[in-house]
């Protein structure tokens, strides 16, 4: 018998079936992640467990290769999203319980740029996750968004903190030597640089081209190829992209996100155009009163520190945190304001700072330094994926 030919109609019929049936499941998982959160409740357990994750991943690599014939890198990469996703679930869970005066029904939000800017996408991300309705509050500039935040007139933040490709923001890290908020949690999101414009248009036809100085910088090596291009700087990527639709040119364009192009009635003509492939950028959440983090979630400090004018004074406090075993993710240095020749160190450490070595570390860090202050403890949103070793 000579096996029975399917139409392509029928055949994405049974894939959009298929498509169903996984999302059924996907959902029935993310509801047993909680019922998991809540037993941990009740055991003390930490959120993660690296060893079970590791016997789950190489028993559904050796069942999908076996029984399904699927090989690894795919079950591997598919299976890390889903933890990661079960991960963040259950630490929204966690850390609902431990503030619940968190939980408003309207939370104001404000970030830098109009609706569309990477700030924005940020903030519906990270807010998303937590199913929280927003009142979305755009501002020209950091310093208002941190404004807005300490007048109670929001009561988050969204701040850009560092990018994989252009580096520290700066000006973030100037503006958290002044201001009373804390870090109450960070987000890392992809960047996806593209050319927009009102309408199909050659590069070469292009005078000028709107954007922030951010994306500028993240794309500078496909800038040098545009020759006779004035890069004009806006606000916000947002704000680039509204400018370049009320101009209706076809000599202009903006860098932006696609999506957020399309609010704005552009369409993409050259996506792509980063210096690097894997750009990312880092936000931290702040607000006027600190979080309290559950102690079963992976967590991290940051704080800032100004050393003596000594030689091997910093070297001195980054011997603390090794001694007590703490992971530094970041160090930044900034000048004070006011104090030629003098810096202010700014520290990520993957810790909970109410645990015994953080607190012996800052204990002993205080001695040491002529200034120190906690800036917050907050989730950590890297959920590392777990590596299946395998037999070979």
């Amino acid at each position: 018998m000579t096996k029975k030919q399917y139409s392509l109609d029928e055949i994405r019929l049974r894939l959009n079936e298929l498509d169903d049936e996984l999302l059924k499941l996907l959902s029935e998982r993310r509801g047993l992640s909680i019922e998991v959160a809540k037993s941990k409740v009740e055991t003390s357990k930490p959120v993660r467990d690296a060893a079970r994750e590791q016997q789950l991943l190489v028993k559904l690599i050796n069942n999908g290769k076996d029984k399904y014939h699927l090989d690894a890198p795919y079950i591997t990469k598919l299976f890390h999203t889903i933890i990661e996703d079960s991960v963040l679930l259950q630490q929204t869970y966690l850390q609902n319980l431990a503030n619940p005066q968190s939980r408003k029904p309207l939370t104001r939000v404000a970030f830098l740029g109009s609706k569309g800017s990477y700030s924005h996408l940020a903030s519906r991300e990270y807010f998303g996750r937590k199913n929280m309705e927003l009142v979305e509050l755009n501002c020209e500039h950091f310093k208002e968004v941190a404004r807005t935040v300490e007048s109670g007139h929001a009561e988050y933040g969204v701040l850009p903190i560092e990018n994989t490709s252009s580096g520290s923001i700066n000006e973030v890290y100037d503006l958290l030597q002044h201001t009373t908020l804390h870090i109450v949690g960070e987000l890392t999101q992809p960047i996806e640089h593209c050319l927009v414009a009102t309408r199909e248009v050659r590069l070469e036809d292009i005078k000028t081209l709107y954007s922030h100085p951010q994306p500028h910088q993240q794309c500078s090596e496909f800038l040098s190829r545009l020759e006779g291009v004035k890069l004009e700087s806006c606000a916000s990527t947002a704000d680039a992209m509204q400018q370049v639709q009320e101009m209706d040119r076809d000599d202009v364009a903006a860098i932006g996100h696609a999506s957020s192009g399309k609010l704005y009635g552009l369409q993409s003509i050259q996506e792509n155009i980063a210096n690097q492939t894997e750009n990312h950028t880092r936000f931290i959440i702040v607000a006027r009163k600190p979080v309290e983090v559950s102690p079963q979630i992976p967590a991290k400090t940051t704080f800032i520190m100004a050393t003596s004018q000594t030689a091997g004074s910093l070297v001195e406090t980054l011997l603390v945190l090794q001694r007590y075993g703490i992971n530094m993710t970041k160090l930044e240095s900034r000048p004070i304001m006011g104090n030629p020749w003098e810096e202010m160190f700014y520290v990520d450490v993957e810790a909970h700072k109410d645990c015994e070595a953080m607190q012996n570390a800052i204990n002993e860090l205080t001695k040491i330094t002529k200034y120190l202050k906690v800036l917050g403890c907050y989730p950590s949103d890297n959920v590392k994926p777990v590596i299946p070793k395998l037999d070979q």
